[in-house]
């Protein structure tokens, strides 16, 4: 198996050169995500991140809400850029940038000075963005992760993140690669939420349905190991037996009660 890398939406990736640039102002939070930097960070490779809601979830119902990019210190040209990979395409995900295994319109060729980067966003101040064949070149180089989300007219920058949830991303993406490497077969990462779960992983999309499996991010919830690799309909049939989603259904069982009137 290996892992490949969709490429982002090109206006995903200039809403984060732009908010990275040397005279864009940062918002507080995001400007002390930064503080022991000494030059702003570059985009190193990007993740699609789908939502999915609801007591027992199933992935067929992840929507695509944007993308998380990986921001590194390593000096722009240390690793090669990939040919481009199949975008999200996952359901009615908004947020892909074309048909999968498909080139952008006008993109570089794979492997051309540029690629993985939207045309006009080029030069040598913004090395290659990594799509196509993941390799943990440049991981130890990630210092923040900028978030980005869809937005009436577009993508749009939200905000930087650092911390151990960055830490488990890219522990979990060290994980993917390992066991990935070198075997038959291929997967999409992606980054999956939970939000009833209170619970966030690493989502290895496979070529086949039943394929997927999913690596449980740091914190994980109550009766979820972080960093064990599973079986993605295993790790959700755990998640609608936790027992914090027992006590959901059962304060919810409670509100639905009819009320007495008294009178």
């Amino acid at each position: 198996m290996t892992l490949h890398l969709s490429r982002p939406p090109a206006g995903a990736l200039r809403a984060v050169l732009r908010a990275l640039a040397p005279e864009a102002e940062l918002s507080p939070p995001s400007a002390t995500v930064l503080r022991h930097s000494v030059d702003r960070p570059r985009p190193l490779l990007a993740l699609p991140v789908h939502a999915l809601h609801g007591p027992a979830p199933r992935l067929a119902g992840a929507d695509c809400t944007g993308w998380r990019f990986l921001l590194s210190e390593t000096a722009p040209g240390d690793a090669a850029p990939a040919a481009p990979a199949a975008s999200c395409g996952h359901g009615d995900c908004t947020a892909g940038a074309g048909r999968a295994g498909a080139q952008a319109p006008g993109a570089p060729a794979p492997g051309a000075p540029g690629a993985g980067e939207p045309r006009g966003e080029q030069g040598p101040e913004h090395a290659p963005l990594t799509v196509g064949e993941f390799t943990e070149d440049g991981l130890d180089g990630v210092v923040a992760a900028a978030e980005v989300v869809d937005g009436p007219a577009g993508p749009v920058f939200s905000h930087l993140t650092a911390g151990p949830f960055l830490d488990s991303t890219v522990r979990a993406l060290r994980q993917a690669w390992q066991l990935t490497h070198g075997t038959p077969g291929r997967y999409e990462p992606r980054l999956l939420s939970l939000p009833e779960h209170y619970a966030s992983a690493l989502w290895l999309h496979g070529a086949q349905p039943g394929e997927d499996l999913l690596v449980p991010l740091a914190p994980a919830p109550l009766g979820v190991a972080a960093h064990q690799v599973l079986p993605a309909a295993e790790l959700l049939a755990r998640l609608e037996r936790s027992p914090a989603a027992a006590a959901r259904s059962a304060a919810a069982a409670v509100t639905a009660q009819p009320t007495a009137l008294i009178g």
